[in-house]
């Protein structure tokens, strides 16, 4: 079973191209914020506290995160919810949560990255931010969030530049994900 990394900016086109994959290749499809969101829903004092820092604004610590990715992992395992591998969105969003991925879960054996200007991000989170009036969608908080993500991303590519697929997503859907799939052809072959 293989694991992929799916990275990339925000509003690099990550969640689009996930659908994609999972549908052609049958990936099981985790995503961070989707299983944080997940445990807060269940109202367990793990998700309690995870509310509290969301609501806050502030990160949730890698160790929780890296908690719940594996929980998800080991389930789908147990129930053969795969037979090809996990496909990882939105994780790791710096390189020591990476390093501990792969000590504390299993190896990455393919990074697709998402690789997208400031100016389309930008573009694309305004005009996002304008139908969702999303509070963190103004373009202060963008060109912040642009900025953290170029310096952290940065340091993911160059640790892992073996395992690195970079794709310029900057064209049509159907053009990146032609790219994707020569990238997911080779793993698999």
């Amino acid at each position: 079973m293989k694991t992929v990394w799916i990275i990339g900016g925000p509003g690099c086109g990550k969640g689009t191209q996930c659908e994609r994959i999972i549908a052609k290749y049958g990936f099981f499809h985790i995503s961070s914020g989707d299983l944080l969101r997940e445990e807060v829903a269940t109202g367990s004092p793990r998700g309690a506290s995870l509310q509290e820092l969301m609501s806050k604004g502030l990160f949730v610590p890698t160790d929780i995160v890296l908690d719940l990715i594996r929980e998800r992992m080991e389930k789908a395992k147990k129930e053969e919810a795969t037979k090809t591998g996990f496909l990882i969105d939105g994780y790791p969003r710096e390189l020591e949560q990476g390093l501990l991925f792969e000590k504390n879960v299993c190896p990455v054996d393919l990074i697709i990255f998402f690789d997208v200007s400031n100016d389309t991000l930008k573009k694309r989170l305004l005009g996002r931010a304008a139908v969702s009036q999303r509070a963190d969608d103004n373009e202060e908080t963008i060109n912040k969030r642009i900025e953290i993500f170029n310096v952290k991303n940065g340091e993911i590519v160059a640790h892992y530049k073996d395992k690195v697929v970079k794709i310029n997503a900057e064209g049509s859907v159907d053009d990146i994900f032609a790219e994707v799939t020569k990238a997911v052809d080779s793993l698999l072959a």
